[in-house]
This record gives structure tokens, C-alpha cells and sequence, in this order.
């Protein structure tokens, strides 16, 4: 068991600064030490929406987290349990994450590649020293202490970190994210402290080149080739790295787990040790661009699902979807496509039901009968994960000399919506609209609401009968193509109509919209609309003349 908490209350200690994130449980908020001034960041979890098994999993967090102290690990610094609420007050980094600092630099060489391989070698050596292994290494959990050149790299969120017995294998459960899934895990066999140097061999890749060993559009042949060790280095982009750091990936993404380098030897490794007369300083401005392409690609793919299941209607106690090789998930809200296996064996492990966590059930165990799945969201799931994994494919693979072409078809669908809605055309608008159409928007009162009966009402009863004319104006539109039958646009929505009193009214809205391309047609899958601004009781299309 963890030591109780001190018997004290958080705001006795430390004042509550601006939010820094969100989830299913929890809220990050920076927040200062009272009696030092120091800044910290505080995860907040309203511990009302946790269960038992929760608590044991945060517990188990909370326990790994103070074991490790370490310059390349955000620490610890209290654990504070209040009467609803528990906190963990962390290092505060302001860094952001490693992969999006290094596609601003003006310098990247594969020596730079070697010094961040190491300093996240470092984190996972002293992880498997005091007998924790992470289960979620992946770029989204590699930050930088500050903004400062040369700032330190930080291992974060151990929410899937287990602990282990020495070089104990053994069934902890499926969990991690697909990309960086070791074979063993894959193939549901007894595993320990090398899952995480295989995920370290994933990371080094795109280190190098910018784009995974792994990938493929159906999750099954991803996780096929994951368990054959299926990669290779192609040309030109691998000709210019140096036969050792290929020679540290090969032992890093070794098959056999017995036969895996650790972190201990791949530290010894002439790559990482000797890097100023081994590793290459050329600037790779082609490993640049690549990653730049993958980072928008993986924050596009977060962002469209957060859209998705940002209400409480599909916190990960709600939201069941079918995903992977026939396992049922649970989404939360902030969706990073991690997956954990609620496995019974863990129960005295835990593992806290993180906000950016997707737990998943025995793929064996017959569903619960009280979790169906809501069609809608699996579906727009199943659309996002697949196309976005589609889009992540190695450079060159995505580039279709249509694409100018499709994202003005994009914005030319978008128009005819919102012209539909402005002429009141109800049976317009549901040709260009999925009739299992999921939508947040203000009236929504926070929820998601699916169907087109919420919709249809204000057609009905509002639309083209209080008004004289609209105008609507998109203003700058960003369309994201995911593979050739999806996107998503984002824009600005500028309306002007004239009420019945002959008065002029303007507002704008921000308006995120989800297409999918079915029989050659377009439709409008999913939409997340902002409150509008300048008018007040705006209908969820935009006017609610007086």
C-alpha cells in the first residue's frame, strides 16, 4: 500500500493558477508553492467519478511516481488526497514535446538523434532499475523541461507503468499504443522491461527518418507485420544514416524479447557513447520535413477525437467501442489511442483510468450487457483511426496530385451545408448529412446529440421564417485530408441577416466538420460548433431572429 497522503488541504499549500489540459477525471492546472513560489503542475482528479479498481490505479500511480527521481523524468512532488478530489503535483514543463522542437530547429543531425535517444535511455534505465516498466513510451510522452536550447528530455505519464520483480515476465495485461506495441504483448505472451526498449527502437526510427517502421491502414496488418519485426530501410532517405545506428534499431526492434538489447547495453552502444566519432552531423532537413508531417498528423487525429468525445456522455465510464482485434475499448476524453487491458490479474497493480487513456476489456470476455456501443461514435472512431493511420504513411505514399482539387470539392460541400441550412431546406440538408449525424454544439447543452431530430426542429420552426435574408461567409478554411475518402475543415462562419424589423445582425462562430466519402458522395459525418458571438440564444445554426 502507499503512504497515506499528509493530512493537509491543497489550497493550504498551493494557489491554483490557469488550466493546462483536460480529461475524462482529471484537469491539469498550473499552480505556485505558497512558501517557496516555485510553479508546479497540478492533476486534479475528481475522485467522485472514480471507482475501487480507480483508486487502486491511482494509487499504483502515485506510488511509481514518487519511486523515481530522475533529471530526465518529471517528478513527483506531492500527492494530496482531499475529500473529493486527489492531487499530484508535478514538475511544471513548459517545453512542449521533443518531436515538435526539433522540426523548429534550424539544425537536426543524427547526432542530435543520438543525444535524445539517450536522455530517454537514461529515464527508461532508471525506470527498470527500481523494477518500474513505463508500457507507454511514444512521442506525445517525450517532453522538454523548458524552452531553453538544450533543455533536458522528460519521460511523462505513468498511468500505464506497472512494477515488476527483476527480470520478471509475466501476463500484465494488453496495454500501450498500436504503433509501439512490442510482438510479445501482440501476441498475448509473458513480457517485462524490454516492451519498453522496443518502443525506444520505434521512437530512435523516426528519429532518424520521420515516419514509423511500422504502419498500415488496417490495424490488423499493422500489428501482423509489428509481430513478424516486418521493417526495413529504404532508399534515399536511409542511405545517408550510419551502419550503427541501424545497427542500435535492429537490436532495439529484435523479435525475440530474451534476445532484445536493454537499456543498460544500448547506453554502452558506440552510437550513444561514442556519437562524436560515430553519429553523422549532417543537418537531415528531409527527417525534418517528415516530421513535421507526422506530428500534424497525429495532432490532427487527437483533435478529431477529442472533438468527438469531448462530453461527459463518453468519458471512458460510457463509451465502448469495438476496436483492434475484437476487443471492446473504452474512449475517454482526451483519446490518445493508448490501450489497457482490464485484466482481473492486475487488479493489485491498478493503473489509473487516465484522462488520455483507452482501457480495454479481455478481448475473450463476453461484453457487459449494461455497455452497448453507441453506433455513431464507433463508427466515426473506426473512420478517424483508419484514415488517419492511412495518412501516416511514409512520405510519398499520400501524395495524390488531386489534392488541391478534393479540398475545394471540401469546401465547395461545406458551402452547399450551410446554403441548405440558410434556404431552410431540410431535405437538402439531409442528403449532404449521415443520418446518424453526431454534433456538440451550445444548445446541446454540453452533450453530443446524434440523428437529425434535434436538427430538424429548427428547420421546421425557426429557419427561413423569421428572417428576411442571410448571408453566410466562410473565412479561412483549413481542410485536413485523411486518405481519399475522408477530411476534416476547420473554418470561421460569418453570418448576416435581416430580422423581421428590417434590423442587421453579424456574429461569427467557429465550426469543425468530419466528412466521409460513401458511393462517391460526400457527407457531413460529425461537427463541433463554438458558442456564436454577438447574439444571444443562437439557434445551433447560427440566427435566432427577435
Amino acid at each position: 500500500m502507499a503512504a497515506p497522503a499528509a493530512c493537509t488541504r491543497f489550497s493550504d499549500n498551493y494557489d491554483i493558477k490557469e488550466e493546462l489540459g483536460k480529461g475524462a477525471f482529471s484537469i491539469v492546472k498550473r499552480c505556485v508553492q505558497k512558501s517557496t513560489g516555485l510553479e508546479f503542475a497540478a492533476k486534479i482528479i475528481n475522485t467522485k467519478k472514480l471507482t475501487s479498481r480507480d483508486f487502486q490505479k491511482l494509487e499504483r500511480e502515485a506510488r511509481i511516481c514518487r519511486k523515481l527521481q530522475h533529471p530526465n523524468i518529471v517528478r513527483l512532488h506531492d500527492s494530496i488526497q482531499e475529500e473529493n478530489y486527489h492531487y499530484l503535483v508535478f514538475d511544471l514543463v513548459t517545453g512542449g514535446e521533443l518531436f515538435e522542437d526539433i522540426v523548429a530547429r534550424e539544425f537536426y543531425s543524427e547526432a542530435d538523434a543520438s543525444h535524445c535517444i539517450q536522455q530517454i535511455l537514461e529515464s527508461v534505465n532508471h525506470c527498470h532499475q527500481n523494477g518500474v516498466v513505463h508500457r507507454d513510451l511514444k512521442p506525445e510522452n517525450l517532453l522538454l523541461a523548458s524552452k531553453a536550447k538544450g533543455a533536458a528530455v522528460k519521460l511523462a505519464d505513468f498511468g500505464l507503468a506497472i512494477e515488476v520483480s527483476g527480470d520478471q515476465l509475466a501476463w500484465f495485461g494488453f496495454a500501450g499504443t498500436p504503433g509501439y506495441l512490442s510482438p510479445e504483448v501482440l501476441k498475448k505472451e509473458p513480457y517485462g522491461k524490454s516492451v519498453d526498449i522496443w518502443a525506444c527502437g520505434v521512437i530512435l526510427y523516426i528519429l532518424l527518418v520521420g515516419y514509423p517502421p511500422f504502419w498500415d491502414e488496417d490495424q490488423h496488418r499493422l500489428y501482423s507485420q509489428i509481430k513478424a519485426g516486418a521493417y526495413d530501410y529504404p532508399s534515399p532517405e536511409w542511405d545517408t544514416v550510419t551502419p550503427d545506428a541501424k545497427n542500435l534499431i535492429n537490436q532495439m526492434l529484435t523479435v525475440n524479447p530474451h534476445k532484445r538489447i536493454t537499456a543498460s547495453e544500448a547506453l554502452k552502444h558506440p552510437w550513444i557513447c561514442q556519437r562524436e566519432r560515430v553519429a553523422s552531423v549532417v543537418h537531415r532537413q528531409e527527417t525534418v520535413d517528415c516530421l513535421k508531417k507526422f506530428n500534424a498528423r497525429r495532432k490532427l487525429k487527437v483533435a478529431i477525437l477529442t472533438t468527438m468525445l469531448a462530453t461527459r456522455n463518453f468519458s471512458s465510464k460510457s463509451m465502448i467501442t469495438k476496436k483492434g482485434e475484437g476487443s471492446q475499448v473504452k474512449e475517454s476524453t482526451d483519446s490518445s489511442t493508448t490501450i489497457e487491458d482490464d485484466d482481473v490479474r492486475e487488479d493489485k497493480k491498478g493503473g489509473v483510468d487516465r484522462s488520455s487513456t483507452v482501457i480495454a476489456k479481455d478481448p475473450e470476455a463476453p461484453p457487459s450487457p449494461t455497455s452497448a456501443p453507441p453506433e455513431a461514435p464507433q463508427r466515426l472512431h473506426n473512420l478517424v483511426a483508419a484514415t488517419v493511420t492511412k495518412a501516416a504513411q511514409r512520405p510519398g505514399a499520400d501524395l495524390l496530385q488531386s489534392v488541391q482539387a478534393r479540398r475545394q470539392e471540401i469546401i465547395k460541400i461545406t458551402e452547399q451545408l450551410i446554403e441548405a441550412i440558410n434556404n431552410g431546406d431540410f431535405d437538402a440538408y439531409t442528403k449532404i448529412c449521415d443520418p446518424h449525424l453526431t454534433a456538440f454544439e451550445p444548445e446541446a447543452l454540453g452533450n453530443l446529440v446524434e440523428g437529425m431530430d434535434f436538427h430538424k426542429f429548427y428547420f421546421e420552426n425557426v429557419l427561413g421564417k423569421n428572417c428576411k435574408a442571410i448571408n453566410t461567409t466562410i473565412l479561412n478554411p483549413h481542410v485536413h485530408l485523411l486518405g481519399e475518402d475522408a477530411a476534416c475543415i476547420a473554418y470561421v462562419r460569418l453570418t448576416q441577416y435581416i430580422d423581421k424589423q428590417g434590423h442587421a445582425h453579424t456574429h461569427q462562430s467557429e465550426e469543425t466538420r468530419v466528412w466521409h466519402k460513401r458511393d462517391n458522395k460526400w457527407q457531413n459525418v460529425h461537427f463541433h460548433r463554438s458558442t456564436a458571438t454577438n447574439i444571444s440564444g443562437a439557434s445551433p445554426f447560427f440566427f435566432n431572429p427577435k
